[in-house]
């Protein structure tokens, strides 16, 4: 597909909806939450539980949102080891300030993604299915794109030890301000934008994506 000179096109990600008054919550498996405030401690299990409207601080091993239905939600100085939320449906999410050990979105259905000054050690974004993704100001170590399908994503002002878009399909993806030690497959970047720095240190993967063999 040609590009404009229009692209690539900025993610649409607005601030979650949230009420002026919240009510405290406990973690509840498939419960039913809207306008809630949780703060997580240990192990929390919110698997198939519905979110909405909620604010959540959380100072955990494990939060296990799997197959959750998140919409309008807020979480803000969080420091989890593992928060899981693979297979979740999520509209309007924002993650900002804290620690994540593992951030499992794999399978996820993503519309509007907000990952704001955070530290997370890997980042699991496999096949996920996300339309408008913001992240700035992250230190992410590993970050895992196999199979997933992203439009509208920006990164600014973030770093990563290495980056694994094998299988990506990617439009309107900005990696102009993400810097990667390493990508494993330069081939899945079509559809991404990149620097004409960061093209050059693509090269040699470039390389060996198209049998070049370099040598001085």
């Amino acid at each position: 597909m040609p590009r404009t000179t229009e692209s690539p096109a900025a993610p649409r990600v607005s601030p979650p909806d949230l009420p002026d008054v919240f009510e405290p919550a406990a973690p509840t498996r498939s419960g039913d939450l809207l306008a809630a405030s949780l703060d997580l401690t240990a192990s929390a299990d919110l698997a198939y539980a519905s979110l909405e409207q909620c604010t959540v601080r959380a100072d955990a091993d494990e939060v296990d949102l799997t197959g959750a239905t998140i919409l309008d939600v807020a979480m803000d100085g969080v420091r989890i080891a593992s928060l899981k939320m693979r297979d979740a449906g999520i509209r309007r999410l924002r993650i900002s300030g804290g620690r994540i050990g593992t951030l499992d979105l794999s399978g996820a259905r993503i519309n509007e993604l907000e990952l704001r000054d955070l530290r997370i050690d890997y980042l699991n974004l496999g096949a996920v299915r996300a339309t408008d993704v913001e992240i700035s100001g992250c230190r992410i170590r590993a970050i895992d794109l196999p199979q997933a399908e992203v439009t509208r994503a920006r990164f600014t002002a973030t770093s990563s030890d290495e980056v694994d878009p094998r299988g990506m399909k990617a439009k309107d993806v900005d990696l102009r301000g993400l810097d990667a030690l390493a990508y494993l497959d330069a081939n899945s970047l079509r559809g991404t934008t990149l620097t004409g720095f960061q093209v050059q240190q693509l090269a040699p993967v470039i390389a060996v994506g198209l049998g070049i063999q370099i040598k001085e």
